[in-house]
């Protein structure tokens, strides 16, 4: 249940991530989004017979990997958040 609550957690800290690191547009837009499809798969998945529904959190994860350069963010403190959160959205997942 931690992971759950830890992944539920790390998709809400990307929603407001763009206003508190002062992210470009592009990686903005790119964190609400992502940020709240992960956070709705963790809230989904806390109850016991939708579970399974935490591991569709991985691709998500390896996006937030791979979006720094597939997007070509200028900013580095986008990279670094997406790497970041990337790496424990697939570690909860």
């Amino acid at each position: 249940m931690l992971a759950k609550i830890l992944s539920a957690i790390t998709g809400i800290w990307l929603t407001p991530a763009p206003y508190a690191l002062g992210l470009d547009k592009i990686a903005a837009i790119n964190a609400h989004i992502i940020g709240l499809v992960i956070a709705s798969f963790a809230i989904i998945s806390f109850s016991p017979c939708t579970s399974v529904v935490l591991k569709f959190n991985l691709p998500l994860g390896v996006w937030l990997l791979l979006a720094p350069w597939i997007l070509s963010y200028e900013d580095n403190s986008a990279i670094i958040n997406d790497m970041i959160t990337g790496f424990f959205v697939i570690l909860f997942s």
